[in-house]
């Protein structure tokens, strides 16, 4: 893969948001197809259709406890007159061959079980005296305490209609039916499905692997002690869980510090591991940003075709942006700022959709909204930028939360949408209608 950046661009040339997302998602291809055990696919975007082998449920079975019965013999039964059968047997469920309930007979019944032959209906236990003659019963006895209730008679108080309580074969889906569609993202209920139609593997595009590191000789592990100068690393742990969040196997490496040569050894010595790579930080113009330095196409002549492109977007926040490829697979890469809103702004405009894009996904984008803005004073936004504002959506409603600083990741953690201000909008009022991005 290489990057597919198709205008050019001088130094103080603007992409828009939309333009750059563009050229990400036109390089980025979707995994292809693996066979997969079915708890290993879980996360995975089906590949071809599933159609049933085998009907759900493959017999007709109870779908209580109680006694299997001939509709005609229950039929008038009632508190005073109860209907007397004589059971015949029980009927567990997988039993392989049940007893016959023939004119005046009742087999106890567990639910799941198939319903024996000459049985029409089910009644459940709560009907009947249980076999023990002392009026109506709440439950049965477990089998191991009381044999001797597979054997003698049993009153029934209630009729029951044919079918009553009888799971048909075939009631959840016939055997012929489409299971799943490709496309179809595994999670449990999917997974379940396809077990109980039998299928212990399957065919799918891969969660993508997704190594994220953060550079920056300041960044210091959280649990450890700040020296004078040093911030805790939360970049790459916002944007590990991100990825996760978005579908992927992520992997978080330790921050790397302001050395070119080393971020780009780190960096290589991951691409064993690495679908998508992601950085934080070092991409914009200061004299320590050595993403730039190290991942640029100018520096990168031992490996033709790939490297990083770095520009400057029309957005606020995450103005400086870089995408390309790297190493001999050429891996995907995408370069974020290092400002920790502006990093999380920019996973969610553009490195989402390209995890999303390499699971094989069509829906690769986060839901948006029309809200009315619900604020003090009229929002500013710099002319010819794209600004996105963090925001709490409720009830057709979007309130600012926090300023327009790129640093506050406090009030990060209390948005869960992004209020988005067009290019050619510098001033919005209270009341207006916005464009939100719902983030949960």
């Amino acid at each position: 893969m290489s990057s597919a950046a198709t205008r050019p661009a001088g130094p103080d040339d603007l992409w828009s948001v939309d333009e750059h997302l563009e050229d990400i998602l036109s390089a980025v291809r979707p995994l292809e197809p693996i066979e997969l055990q079915l708890l290993d696919a879980q996360g995975c975007v089906l590949v071809d259709d599933v159609t049933v082998p085998v009907s759900l449920p493959p017999f007709d079975n109870s779908s209580m406890d109680g006694y299997a019965v001939r509709v005609a013999d229950v039929a008038g039964a009632g508190e005073e007159f109860p209907a007397v059968l004589e059971v015949v047997g029980d009927v567990a469920a997988g039993a392989a061959d049940p007893v016959r309930v023939g004119p005046g007979q009742a087999a106890r019944i567990m639910t799941g079980a198939p319903l024996p032959p000459g049985a029409e209906a089910v009644v459940p236990v709560e009907w009947t005296d249980g076999g023990l003659g002392e009026g109506p019963v709440s439950g049965m006895r477990a089998r191991s305490l009381a044999p001797q209730g597979a054997e003698g008679h049993v009153h029934v108080y209630r009729p029951a209609e044919a079918r009553a309580h009888v799971r048909a074969k075939g009631s959840d889906v016939k055997a012929g039916d489409l299971a799943l569609a490709a496309g179809a993202i595994l999670g449990p209920p999917q997974i379940a499905l396809l077990a109980a139609i039998g299928r212990g593997t399957v065919r799918v595009r891969p969660r993508p692997r997704v190594v994220v590191l953060s550079t920056g000789s300041e960044l210091v592990q959280p649990g450890e002690q700040l020296a004078t100068g040093q911030i805790y690393d939360s970049n790459s742990f916002a944007l590990t869980a991100a990825a996760r969040d978005a579908g992927a196997l992520a992997y978080r490496v330790g921050a790397v510090a302001d050395d070119a040569e080393t971020l780009r050894s780190t960096i290589e010595d991951q691409l064993i591991r690495a679908d998508l790579v992601v950085t934080t930080g070092g991409v914009s113009v200061g004299a320590y940003d050595v993403v730039k330095e190290a991942l640029s196409y100018a520096g990168d002549a031992d490996e033709p075709g790939s490297g990083v492109d770095f520009r400057k977007l029309a957005m606020q926040p995450g103005k400086p942006q870089g995408f390309g490829s790297i190493g001999p697979d050429h891996t995907p890469l995408l370069a974020l700022p290092g400002n920790p809103v502006s990093s999380y702004v920019s996973f969610e405009l553009f490195v989402r959709p390209a995890i999303r894009a390499l699971m094989g996904l069509t829906d690769l984008h986060r839901p948006r909204a029309r809200a009315a803005l619900k604020a003090d004073a009229a929002l500013r936004s710099p002319k010819g930028r794209r600004q996105f504002l963090r925001g709490t959506y409720a009830d057709g409603e979007v309130t600012p939360v926090g300023g327009a600083g790129s640093h506050l990741i406090a009030a990060l953690a209390q948005a869960d949408a992004l209020i988005v201000v067009p290019e050619d909008v510098e001033s919005v009022e209270p009341g207006s209608e916005v464009e939100v991005v719902l983030l949960g």
